[in-house]
């Protein structure tokens, strides 16, 4: 079939979704051309909204739609502990088990040269700040267990490790390669639980 190349534009836009391959993002594409045109159009001002009312937050670089983040503003938070974890949806998972009252520090990266992200892309800079400002008792690293998060681990234990700091990490109840998006909540609560020193 020969498609439009505005079509064709589309399902490639939606072919970038996680979890959807070329044959979802065609039938995507194909249901949103063939509704009433009044819903399309509202599904895009709604994520033109969206996108445009969210930033960074300029103390811990997670995405909300007031800078600082709600978390950063709230008083009801503790700057004892500071918990780093690479993308803003780790935040929602870890607050979803109602057992974290720190605060967080978003790298939005983990460390992968072949993929051309070095320390300043995981702002390095950033982080230390923060903690340099909080003063924490504790960090813990809730990142990901693979190649990646590993040298990330590595290379943060290296930056703090003379700053009084203990620094933790979660227990291996995370299989190696896993997201943590992709774990269940009792085992993302073990594993927090079981924590242990880098």
């Amino acid at each position: 079939m020969i498609l439009s190349e505005n079509l064709e534009k589309l399902i490639q836009s939606l072919n970038r979704f996680p979890g959807i391959g070329r044959k979802t993002a065609q039938r995507l594409a194909w249901f949103l051309v063939t509704q009433d045109k009044s819903f399309a159009l509202q599904l895009a001002e709604t994520i033109t909204t969206t996108v445009e009312s969210f930033t960074t937050c300029s103390l811990c670089n997670m995405l909300s739609e007031s800078d600082p983040c709600p978390i950063c503003q709230s008083d009801d938070r503790t700057d004892n502990t500071i918990c780093v974890v690479e993308n803003n949806s780790d935040i929602q998972i870890i607050e979803s088990m109602n057992e974290f009252r720190g605060r967080y520090f978003v790298l939005g990266h983990l460390l992968s040269p072949i993929d051309g992200f070095g320390p300043e892309q995981i702002n390095t800079g950033k982080l230390i700040g923060r903690i340099n400002t909080l003063k924490p008792s504790e960090v813990i690293l809730a990142l990901k267990p693979s190649a990646e998060g590993e040298a990330t681990i590595h290379f943060l234990w290296d930056l703090m490790k003379d700053k009084g700091i203990d620094l933790t990490r979660l227990s291996t109840g995370i299989p190696f390669g896993g997201d943590l998006e992709y774990s269940s909540i009792n085992t993302l609560a073990n594993a927090w639980k079981r924590r242990y020193t880098v």
